[in-house]
């Protein structure tokens, strides 16, 4: 019974925002309970020149800290209007992620007025068929045609002709036994045998 009641009052590793291991101890002043919840930090979010530094708190604690805790705290109500418009936020100019060889970055924010509207022309873009002969391909399909290095129009031929050049590349019998590309053979056997059976190479 004891045990039960210890489960009821301790949440689960798994409970919302909770960091298990860290090794903190929390912040409040007195207390000795583990640090396992991130408050913001006491000087404020910063100027964005870094990571803000988290106080961390026991769940008791940062309960507290949460229902005392006011965004607007210290705003005109200028500010605080501004804060609240919609679009507060999304007309800012964001940094695009340039991907991995330089490829195609999608669309900027800034281009749209409406944060859904970019987020469904991106959608549009990664989901659309590649392929010249219009046969769909899949998402398990894409990464493996990225681990063989194939593009989305490959064929049945370029398909077993690069998983040819590849096995020869990573077999440690072609390396003078060198098993350190195993791993990657490994992957390249699964890619080429998940795509040898995809609708698009049928």
């Amino acid at each position: 019974m004891a045990d039960r009641n210890d489960r009821k009052e301790r949440p689960s590793p798994r409970f919302h925002g909770r960091i298990e291991g860290t090794g903190r101890v929390c912040e409040a002043p007195g207390c000795a309970e583990p640090g396992e919840f991130r408050a913001p930090p006491l000087e404020g979010a910063g100027d964005g020149g870094g990571p803000p530094r988290f106080r961390w708190m026991c769940l008791d604690h940062v309960r507290a800290f949460n229902s005392r805790y006011n965004f607007f705290d210290g705003m005109t109500a200028d500010e605080i209007h501004h804060a609240q418009r919609p679009l507060a936020g999304w007309e800012r100019e964001t940094r695009a992620f340039a991907r991995a060889g330089g490829g195609d970055q999608g669309p900027r924010w800034s281009d749209f007025s409406d944060p859904l509207d970019a987020i469904g022309a991106r959608f549009r873009r990664e989901t659309a068929p590649e392929r010249t002969d219009g046969k769909p391909l899949s998402g398990q399909d894409r990464a493996s045609l990225k681990i063989l290095g194939l593009a989305a129009s490959a064929d049945r031929s370029a398909l077993r002709k690069r998983y040819s050049e590849l096995v020869r590349r990573y077999h440690p019998d072609r390396n003078g036994g060198d098993r350190s590309h195993e791993d990657m053979l490994q992957k390249v056997i699964a890619a080429y045998q998940q795509l040898r059976q995809a609708p698009a190479f049928a």
